[in-house]
């Protein structure tokens, strides 16, 4: 049976969402909710729990009450007590900077809008597929459905870790910090496309983004980030973004303002 405590401080949501999550198998097995309604109740809760309340995943609200940083605080008291525990955030604010704060400073698993097209799906299959990597990882394995490679590229599309050359990509901004998700998703993205450009409007499209925001500009910058967190994965400097010039990695396409993943040979 899988044990997800979930924090959540808005009754409609928990009204939607517990009668699908309670009767979906999400770990093969009924599922159990631990549901609190305040931040300050949920911290107490891990605080004060012992091993045998432990949950086998951690669905938390990002903003509670107008505190932004509600969320993060239990996010903070979970990974001081128990720190393999997966952590996914639920939320509103999708796209902000409260996504990158909960990807980047909480080291979450994912973040799932909750005003996306069919949620109750998805919620369910992300949910599914982070306690089957972290059942996996407690074992030491590997799910190779997982993986997407492509030469020395290796995606891991559960945990949405990325791997050159065995050296995972991070933050060109910060290397102690993970590569922020939007890049990520792009980036898996050209890859399953390959060797067929992705244009700006199909991205928005993959991303689920609104059209009328995800601007070309926008694309590029993402790219330019990519690029770097290559860049710093290789000895070096700005290794990867010459080979992009040479038509491999990720290349520019045409006039169309897309972009297309070329395998870049083992041997540059």
């Amino acid at each position: 049976m899988a044990t997800i405590m979930w924090v959540e401080d808005q009754s409609h949501w928990v009204d939607r969402f517990r009668p699908v999550l309670e009767a979906a198998e999400l770990d093969d097995e009924p599922t159990r909710l631990q549901v609190f309604r305040l931040a300050e109740a949920a911290c107490q809760f891990v605080r004060t729990a012992n091993e045998s309340q432990r949950p086998d995943l951690a669905l938390l609200d990002a903003n509670m009450k107008g505190d932004t940083g509600a969320g993060f605080s239990v996010s903070r008291a979970l990974q001081r007590k128990w720190p393999d525990v997966p952590i996914l955030y639920l939320s509103e604010y999708s796209g902000t900077d409260v996504e990158q704060e909960a990807l980047e400073s909480t080291w979450a698993q994912d973040f799932i809008a909750k005003h996306q097209r069919n949620i109750e799906s998805v919620l369910c299959w992300r949910i599914r597929a982070t306690l089957r990597q972290a059942r996996l990882g407690a074992a030491g394995q590997t799910d190779s459905d997982d993986l997407l490679k492509s030469g020395d590229l290796t995606i891991d599309t559960a945990s949405w870790t990325i791997y050159w050359r065995g050296t995972k990509l991070m933050n060109p901004a910060d290397s102690r910090r993970p590569l922020a998700p939007t890049p990520r998703k792009i980036l898996r993205y050209l890859v399953e496309s390959s060797p067929r450009p992705v244009s700006t409007n199909r991205m928005a499209e993959l991303l689920d983004a609104d059209p009328d925001r995800f601007t070309w500009g926008g694309y590029r910058q993402h790219v330019r980030i990519l690029r770097r967190a290559f860049d710093q994965a290789m000895p070096g400097e700005g290794r990867f973004t010459a080979l992009c010039k040479t038509d491999q990695g990720i290349v520019a396409f045409g006039d169309e303002m897309a972009y297309c993943w070329k395998p870049v040979r083992s041997d540059t």
